[in-house]
């Protein structure tokens, strides 16, 4: 930390050298007389000084200190103007201007406040007068966000795609990057991930009630984390300061899945008020509570890629039907003392609960060999409508399991003449835990003629594989796992405003230290028994819209056997070690510190507006787990503990040019860093004769430098046409390979030849892109035309990384695209609104991307998700000023999720979820 030190000593002597220029500072607050409205958003303008900015919670603006004199002070709302008035500055003092509109006989009418191009417009400013490269959404009420939660509102965003979990839309990909490699945080303090292995947050988790606006931010500067290569995504909740008095929604939906014919319900409710507690003292006070119970399924057929030519060597069915239950609450407290100072408490809960039952059809096509004088049956491949011997399963899972996520808040903010001190401490908690899950149990049988027709969905067909007499218990494996993510964060900011050669400027410098702690228990016990025929724990028929699934599991039943099994004491010791070593394989303990300092300066000359600073990040990584030798409860076992320290300096220039009134050119270089998954680094290794698995927890972190270069056009009401082009270059890319013979793992192993699958660094990736948006109302057509709102974003990413692997004495390499990288993706978004009814038909697009790697020798065995084009509806309909209608369609072309391999025409996994229908109404008051 010593040599982070040197600079901050240095800017904060800058800083107060300019002590000696004179300047004054324009603050003040934006309200609306006559309805009570915050003005959050609104272009707050120095007219002759040419300075500006955006007037934020509670509408409050501050702008950069100018030299003494008389100035036009201007508001600005979209394309109407609010106020307009002249002001005066004074050496070294601080100028009140609060504005008050609406206060006279003199109305102004028609200013964006709510709706679809209210929501852009304040997106669109906020894109304009950021410092950085950034894309947003904001809700601006509650409950107005169009898209059913976080994620799918990020996919409209130019760059941004998603990622799906049975139909509905969970992690955000930005600019070709995994969502392990972009960060996510509430109110600036980062989200721990529940789930085992991954960094990655699920983004529909937050009530959508409570959401203000969603910012991501594609060029970073020095004062953020530098944990992100494709994007830092933020989510921002509501403050009760950005109202005056009380206000409240409540909002009931019922929504309808055509699939399985289920009606869901979901209810939320938001409100909160500002107290006046004398003075300047006011403290506001927001809560929000969502609660959503969805009864819905998937029907699904796949191979795995396990095709060879144009023919399958295995291949599953599979339906599934879930629970899947959401509670989410937050409190928001904010209390402002004065102008000039002000503290927060952040809080938010979230319970996300998947109770899903799993039925599977399994099937491995076999042939009679003749081994030693004897038939027996071996795997081999069967082409379509060929039918013959095979090995059948039949499965059943019943699982629940629970995520938690947990946060808090408190910071503060606090303005000492040309000083701003910001500071915040954070602690947060993630969990998931599948307390009793009855992971499979399995019947099987060997038939005598089964066979499957299709290549793109295949089904299996035979008369043996729906007799449930001639299938016997296997296995019943049941699970308890457990993961907790926690993390705590204590950060400070303190910037100085000044002026040098008559240009506004300042020096930004703080630190961040972070601690967190990744664990991972599992316990697996294995039953099995003799004798036992399905035919006893078999209800009716699997509903399963592809093909014939036959007689269905009944989980009741089998979790009464399961727990017979358990009770008995012989049974229990040998499930016991059946699962010893699958359990403590995958147990392990990772804490991470990663501690922080920057310094960085911003100066605004006319026209251009320069910003360059650096970022410092030392990371500490310590991690134990296990070593195990051997099958069972006779293997050998030993714990790992592993440290990796490593640190990062990372500077970092932004510009930005205004060229025209409404155009401005940005370019930015910056440098960023993202540690590997836990899953990458696990501190475990399985050892099996020759044959390791093993996580490396000595993997590098990927280091990526960034060059961004775009314009923008603005155009009057929530207009804008753009195009960026991007480059990066990213060092240390991860993946996992298979390593040949190497010292220490043949040491590990006591073998002379091993074979080791895990995870190694590349040498580099680069990825290029383009993105093109253009968005507009056309208020200028006749009515009622006049309420017609266009949308559109189209991006074009190209990647290109080299992976190698061993295979005996040779080394395998290729050239390949980033995994979960789509070369084009689009947005097209049609909307209408006047002052009672909003309608909006959006289509968004992705092209199809590599999904897993096969082999090293070529492309045959690749995993790719196909294109997807998802079409979705929403309209509301104003009953009054407080009550509403909204009516939601989601999927309307029932698009399917489809993986495939080497060619299209081969299947690799074929899942159909159907569209979704809602009808809600909301209640509200602001």
């Amino acid at each position: 930390m010593k040599l982070l030190i040197k600079p901050l000593v240095a800017s904060i002597a800058l800083a107060s050298a300019a002590l000696a220029q004179a300047d004054g500072i324009v603050e003040g607050r934006i309200i609306d007389a006559a309805s009570q409205t915050i003005y959050k958003g609104a272009v707050v303008r120095l007219e002759e000084a040419k300075r500006q900015t955006l007037s934020g919670q509670a509408g409050r603006f501050r702008l950069p200190p100018v030299p003494a004199g008389d100035y036009t002070l201007t508001i600005t709302l979209g394309d109407k103007t609010l106020d307009s008035r002249r002001v005066t500055v004074i050496d070294n003092d601080v100028t009140s201007a609060n504005v008050v509109v609406n206060e006279g006989d003199d109305i102004i009418d028609e200013v964006l406040v709510f709706g679809q191009a209210a929501r852009m417009q304040r997106a669109l400013d906020r894109q304009r007068y950021s410092d950085r490269i950034i894309s947003a959404v904001n809700a601006d009420a509650i409950g107005e966000l169009p898209d059913s939660n976080a994620a799918e509102a990020l996919q409209r965003i130019p760059g941004l795609s998603i990622e799906r979990d049975q139909g509905e839309g969970r992690f955000v990909r930005v600019r070709g990057m995994g969502s392990d490699y972009n960060s996510v945080s509430i109110n600036g303090t980062q989200i721990p991930a529940p789930e085992a292995g991954t960094r990655s947050v699920a983004l529909d988790v937050i009530p959508s009630n409570l959401i203000s606006s969603l910012v991501v931010t594609k060029s970073l500067t020095p004062d953020m984390d530098a944990n992100s290569i494709g994007g830092a995504i933020e989510i921002e909740s509501i403050s009760a300061l950005d109202r005056e008095g009380p206000f409240y929604n409540a909002d009931l939906e019922y929504s309808y899945d055509e699939l399985t014919d289920n009606t869901n319900p979901k209810l939320s409710l938001g409100g909160g008020t500002t107290l006046a507690l004398g003075g300047e003292r006011r403290l506001g006070i927001a809560a929000a509570a969502s609660y959503e119970s969805r009864d819905f399924g998937s029907e699904n057929t796949e191979t795995g890629g396990k095709w060879d030519g144009d023919e399958l060597e295995e291949m599953e069915m599979r339906d599934y039907t879930i629970n899947r239950e959401r509670i989410g609450a937050a409190l928001n407290l904010d209390y402002e003392h004065d102008i000039n100072n002000a503290f927060y408490l952040r809080t938010l809960y979230s319970e996300f609960s998947d109770d899903e039952q799993r039925q599977a059809l399994v099937a491995e096509f076999q042939e009679l060999v003749i081994e030693d004088g004897e038939e027996e049956r071996d795997g081999t491949s069967r082409a379509s409508g060929d039918s013959g011997l095979g090995e059948v399963a039949r499965e059943l899972k019943d699982r629940k399991e629970t995520q938690t996520i947990k946060s808090v808040t408190l910071g503060g903010e606090h303005f000492i003449n040309d000083w701003t001190v910001e500071y915040d401490l954070g602690m947060s908690s993630a969990k998931e835990e599948e307390p009793d899950s009855m992971d499979s149990a399995v019947f099987t049988a060997d038939v005598d003629n089964i066979g499957f027709n299709g290549s793109k969905k295949p089904i299996l067909f035979g008369s043996e594989l729906y007799d449930a007499s001639n299938f016997e218990l296997d296995e019943i494996e049941r699970v308890h796992s457990h993961s907790t993510d926690d993390m705590n964060v204590a950060k400070v900011d303190i910037t100085r405003d000044l002026i040098v050669a008559d240009y506004p400027a300042m020096v930004k410098f703080g630190g961040k230290l972070k601690s967190r702690k990744k664990h991972m228990d599992v316990d697996i016990r294995k039953y099995e028994a003799d004798d036992i025929s399905m035919s006893d724990y078999v209800s009716g028929s699997v509903d399963y819209g592809l093909g014939n699934f036959g007689p269905a599991l009944n989980d009741s039943q089998l979790r009464a056997l399961m727990n017979t099994l358990a009770a008995d004491s012989e049974a229990e010791a040998a499930a016991v070690a059946e699962g010893f070593v699958d359990s403590l394989i995958e147990d392990y303990t990772i804490e991470e510190d990663v501690n922080a300092a920057y310094v960085m300066g911003r100066i605004d000359m006319d026209e251009l507006q320069l910003i360059g600073g650096l970022r410092h990040e030392q990371t500490k990584q310590k991690s134990k787990g296990y070593q195990i030798n051997g099958d069972d409860n006779e293997a050998a076992v030993s714990r790992t503990h592993f440290t990796n320290d490593y640190s990062h300096t990372l500077p970092s220039l932004l510009a930005k040019l205004d060229v025209a009134a409404d155009t401005q050119v940005r370019a930015a270089w910056t440098n960023s860093v993202v540690r590997p998954t836990f899953e990458m680094i696990r501190p475990n290794v399985a050892i099996d004769g020759d044959e390791l698995e093993a996580g490396n927890p000595y993997l590098k972190p990927l280091e990526s430098s960034n060059l961004d270069l775009g314009i923008e056009h603005f155009m009057g009401n929530a207009g804008v046409i753009s195009a960026f082009a991007f480059y990066k270059n990213i060092d240390n890319f991860a993946y996992e390979t298979d390593v040949a013979n190497d010292a220490y793992y043949n040491s590990l192993a006591g073998e002379e030849d091993t074979t080791t699958t895990t995870f190694e660094n590349g040498t580099s990736a680069t990825v290029k892109g383009l993105e093109l948006a253009y968005s507009q109302k056309f208020a200028t057509l006749p009515a009622p035309f006049n309420g017609l709102l266009l949308s559109a974003n189209v991006t074009f990413v190209d990647s290109k990384a080299t992976i190698t692997s061993d295979d005996g004495d040779e080394q395998l390499s290729r050239t390949i695209s980033l995994p979960k990288q789509s070369d084009t993706t689009g947005n097209l978004v049609v909307g209408y609104e006047n002052d009672t009814i909003s309608l909006r038909l959006a289509a968004n697009y992705k092209s199809d991307y590599l999904d897993e790697v096969g082999n090293l020798e070529d492309s045959s065995g690749d995993i790719k998700q196909s294109s997807q084009t998802q079409v979705d509806f929403n309209a509301s309909y104003k009953l009054s000023e407080q009550l509403k209608v909204r009516f939601k369609a989601a999927n309307l072309t029932d698009e399917p999720y489809y993986t495939y391999q080497g060619s299209e025409q081969y299947n690799a996994q074929y899942e159909d979820y159907g569209p979704t229908y809602s009808l809600g109404v909301s209640y509200s008051s602001f």
